[in-house]
């Protein structure tokens, strides 16, 4: 992200776009390495692109509770991205993991819009899978994933009344600003910041797609700690979403929520009840939901 605006610079005829996509290809590992069950699926875009992802039932003898989209952050692969997701399975949610365009083993190159196909054909590919009929539907988006769920999101309406929450964690309200921020931390760039950032793209940027959400919960996890997107964006893009909504503030590293159990059990104790759950502040804190209101010819006297 540092040398984003030298790399600007050199773009001609796209834009920044493809600056938004880190992608590494080929796979370190699967998830059989953690001992996981999973499954290869190979998905089709609607421009023929060939794109790969994992499938990763619940563990056996656990009630299946509902599926999960996973869509990962800007870097590497699934692979790298798996620890966001490897604890649903055995909780009760069924997971499918998607590696955009040029991601892992995944066919073409990321840009924008291109990319937002991937993601109508992980959808696609939900609404006929047997294993995920009849069960309710999660969207797990982590950094850029999430901006490219909010987005994909206002643009598909119809897709918000099927889903049972939005799950985001350390999302960037705008790119040009996650941009802009980048640069102010290196000596060699702070004074280019605001030039070079501009030629960032920020027409998708989830902060001018949030407002459209209206159909779907959004529960939005960032860490006050985040060095790439400051936590700045999880409150702009808190104040953006239409209710019901949920900021529940973390520590940590980027997108490193789900490496604590703490966040594992709030995003478990949110799924249980979207529509009523609005945070915790201590972990043994009962859920504050509203309290049902009580007989009065019940109150003790």
């Amino acid at each position: 992200m540092r040398i984003l605006g030298i790399l600007c610079l050199l773009l001609t005829l796209n834009g920044c776009s493809s600056l938004l996509f880190y992608p590494e290809p080929g796979l370190p590992f699967t998830p059989e390495k953690a001992r996981l069950h999973y499954r290869d699926i190979t998905l089709t875009t609607a421009d023929g692109v060939k794109l790969h992802a994992w499938w990763l039932p619940v563990k056996a003898g656990v009630p299946v509770k509902g599926a999960v989209l996973h869509l990962h952050g800007n870097g590497g692969n699934l692979a790298w991205h798996l620890g966001g997701s490897w604890w649903l399975p055995e909780q009760g949610y069924q997971v499918l993991l998607l590696d955009y365009r040029g991601y892992g083993l995944s066919q073409g190159a990321p840009s924008l819009p291109a990319v937002y196909q991937d993601v109508d054909a992980a959808f696609s590919w939900l609404d006929k899978a047997p294993e995920a009929q009849g069960q309710p539907l999660i969207v797990l988006g982590q950094s850029l994933g999430g901006a490219l769920a909010v987005h994909y999101l206002a643009a598909h309406p119809e897709r918000q009344s099927r889903l049972k929450a939005l799950v985001l964690d350390g999302v960037p309200a705008s790119y040009r600003d996650v941009g802009q921020f980048a640069l102010s931390t290196s000596w060699l760039t702070w004074p280019l910041q605001v030039p070079l950032s501009w030629l960032v793209p920020d027409g998708d940027s989830a902060i001018k797609s949030m407002p459209r959400l209206t159909g779907v919960p959004k529960l939005l996890f960032h860490s006050l700690d985040d060095p790439i997107v400051p936590v700045a964006n999880g409150l702009r893009l808190y104040q953006a979403a239409p209710p019901p909504r949920v900021l529940q503030l973390t520590r940590g590293g980027h997108v490193q929520t789900f490496a604590d159990k703490t966040w594992q059990t709030v995003m478990l104790r949110y799924l249980d009840d979207p529509e009523h759950f609005n945070g915790v502040r201590r972990l043994g804190e009962i859920p504050n939901y509203p309290l049902p209101e009580v007989d009065a010819s019940k109150k003790p006297q």
